[in-house]
């Protein structure tokens, strides 16, 4: 394929895409947690003022290198500095919450900030057997999901016995994060799944996948139609070579916990070429860089819009990072252009 020379230029199928970011408020080396949770607000911001649909903000529990633990607080301050973009966790933890104060909390950011709030809604416990007794939650299955997951729906739509103040009937979109067991789910309990992760997009998987969310889904009070979100590890520069830097921060992170047991401030691309690596810390890190799309801008827009086509998937939800935030931000702002936004 020939790459334009205006890397904001793509060709009309990437241009009717819809394209939203999930940022995990990550820790640069050398910075602090207060200065990454900043640096989410001013993407927020920024990702506003470009025409992203979304923004979402996670929720990480006891890790080094990440910040964002408190997902309805950090919505609440960039709610107020912001005023049309959709705002949502990508996500909410289910088993580290009881889903009455789930409701609660973003009824209140929906009171605060009517018709913007999701809430993307998944169930990985803590990292570590520390951060679970902490939590107070050491085992969590997908019965417990189900179970959880529709207590809250109850409470979100005023079904419940318990009123839900603020919640009820409050302007919330709920959505679920998927592995494939939770797409089940999703599909069952009528409401949009996000999709993601190497496994997911490999192949035909990811297809047979949405596929099936598509063929079991009930219709709900909360979703009419099946919805299909596809979350893409996506980071690009003006060069390949940039771009392909960019993605060395956060693989490496993932590498170095194995060693390290917890996922540190992510580093410089600089500091890591530097390093020696392992043998099998080579091996991780070509595994962890060939979940990530890299590139100008015109081949990351077209390699997605490949995926979107796969997959039939409505929306991208962005989750790449890098150790420099003015870097991300101008990721953001070539894929914004050469989405048409």
């Amino acid at each position: 394929m020939e790459h334009s020379a205006n890397a904001g230029l793509c060709y009309n199928p990437c241009m009717l895409i819809p394209l939203s970011i999930l940022d995990r408020s990550h820790i640069s080396h050398g910075s602090d947690a207060a200065t990454a949770i900043q640096w989410t607000v001013a993407r927020a911001r920024h990702a506003e003022e470009l025409g992203f649909k979304r923004f979402w903000v996670s929720e990480h529990h006891g890790v080094p290198g990440v910040a964002g633990g408190s997902p309805a607080v950090l919505l609440a301050a960039i709610g107020q500095r912001t005023s049309r973009i959709r705002l949502g966790s990508g996500g909410v933890m289910l088993p580290n919450h009881q889903p009455l104060i789930v409701a609660e909390q973003f009824g209140t950011l929906a009171a605060l900030l009517p018709g913007r709030v999701d809430l993307g809604l998944g169930r990985s416990l803590g990292f570590t057997s520390a951060v679970r007794r902490a939590l107070r939650v050491e085992h969590y299955d997908l019965d417990r999901f189900v179970a959880d997951l529709e207590e809250l729906k109850s409470f979100l739509d005023g079904s419940a016995p318990v009123l839900a103040s603020p919640g009820a009937n409050a302007e919330v979109s709920p959505f679920v994060l998927a592995s494939a067991g939770s797409a089940d789910v999703a599909a069952r309990a009528g409401l949009p799944v996000v999709f993601g992760g190497p496994k997911l997009l490999d192949g035909e998987h990811g297809s047979e996948l949405a596929d099936r969310y598509r063929a079991e889904f009930k219709p709900s009070p909360f979703a009419a139609e099946p919805m299909v979100i596809l979350n893409c590890h996506a980071l690009t520069a003006d060069t390949e070579e940039d771009a392909a830097d960019l993605a060395l921060s956060e693989a490496w992170a993932y590498v170095n916990a194995q060693t390290q047991g917890a996922f540190l401030p992510l580093e410089s691309p600089a500091s890591i070429k530097a390093r020696e690596l392992t043998d099998r810390q080579q091996v991780r890190m070509s595994q962890m860089l060939a979940g990530a799309i890299t590139g100008t801008a015109d081949l990351v827009a077209t390699t997605i819009t490949d995926l979107v086509k796969r997959t039939g998937a409505q929306e991208v939800l962005l989750s790449g990072s890098t150790h420099d935030p003015a870097a991300l931000l101008h990721s953001d702002r070539l894929l914004a252009r050469a989405f048409g936004l």
